[in-house]
């Protein structure tokens, strides 16, 4: 799930035709991409790729009756499993994710990344934890964070021209070319807490 979150082509359309035209700055432009896709990864606590794969992922539950998990995209070859050895397996009448309807904040197509138990006497969430197989991460990159990476991955391009990552001075002293309010802002509403990982 590593790939980063714009291309080539889209990094270089952003940054101008004196690139664009010119395919002697590729290498380290897609370096710019990684970095700046890792640091985003890093920032939001999330990834935003997506796994065609399904993988098992274990969980510490957040109360009794639900568990916050890793982004997971679908629910084709979802398993949701519990117990001493998760040897108790979940029907769909026994959860329900979050959140509803793929919706934040009136946004849709968010993933899944909350488990919570409809039966909680029979499904209760205890020291054992829940094991999730799922294919994680998002359907599709979001439009702001893509935007973000090419802002951070220009200003990652930018910064060999920049002594010690210094873009200058404005009314309150240094500003390096990594602090970039806007990408930050695009970032915003996609930050989650760190999930509890068994």
């Amino acid at each position: 799930m590593g790939a980063p979150y714009a291309s080539l082509e889209e990094l270089k359309a952003y940054m101008g035709q004196s690139i664009q035209d010119s395919d002697a700055y590729d290498a380290v432009l897609s370096q710019a991409l990684d970095s700046a896709s890792r640091e985003i990864e890093a920032h939001c606590n999330r990834q935003f790729n997506k796994d065609i794969v399904v993988t098992a992922r274990e969980y510490d539950a957040g109360t009794a009756t639900w568990a916050d998990v890793d982004d997971f995209w679908t629910t084709t070859g979802l398993v949701i499993e519990s117990g001493s050895g998760f040897s108790i397996p979940w029907d769909t009448a026994d959860y329900r994710l979050r959140p509803l309807n793929g919706v934040v904040d009136g946004k849709s197509g968010w993933p899944y990344s909350k488990v919570c138990a409809t039966s909680a006497g029979r499904y209760r969430l205890d020291r054992y934890g829940l094991r999730v197989t799922a294919k994680w991460g998002w359907d599709s990159v979001p439009p702001p964070v893509k935007q973000a990476c090419l802002i951070m991955a220009a200003e990652t391009f930018a910064i060999k021209d920049a002594p010690f990552g210094v873009a200058g001075m404005d009314q309150f002293g240094v500003v390096r070319v990594r602090d970039n309010r806007m990408a930050r802002t695009k970032l915003g509403p996609y930050i989650r807490n760190a999930v509890m990982v068994g």
